[in-house]
């Protein structure tokens, strides 16, 4: 007997292909920029980890951009809370740039609880 599994996405249109991953780190006035678009997966939770935890460890001023998002699972989640515990643990700060109401990331946020416990600003 033979199976199939397919991964399902979140908001997903069988048939289509997932957005390009990318990740920006980019040095502003008095903060490290952190923008991230496609999909924060298992698959790229890594990537993520590695460009935003460098400038916390560095007890820097980080803000993580997340409106490019298309989709995140619970590894993006352990990736904003390490990255938010690891800020408090060096003296830096994690900002998240604020998400759209009703937007799929938001969602998460609200059901984590982050949305409550993170500083947001409005604007990157």
């Amino acid at each position: 007997m033979t199976f199939r599994v397919r991964r399902a996405r979140l908001g997903a249109v069988e048939g289509t292909q997932p957005p390009p991953f990318s990740v920006d780190v980019r040095q502003r006035d008095d903060a490290v920029l952190v923008a991230v678009a496609g999909e924060l997966d298992l698959a790229t939770a890594g990537e993520v980890e590695t460009a935003v935890m460098d400038p916390v460890r560095d007890a820097r001023h980080v803000v993580l951009d997340l409106r490019d998002l298309a989709f995140m699972d619970s590894s993006g989640v352990r990736v904003v809370v390490a990255a938010h515990l690891a800020a408090e643990e060096h003296g830096g700060r994690l900002s998240l740039v604020r998400l759209a109401e009703g937007s799929p990331v938001q969602r998460v946020l609200e059901i984590s609880g982050l949305d409550t416990v993170l500083h947001q600003v409005d604007d990157a």
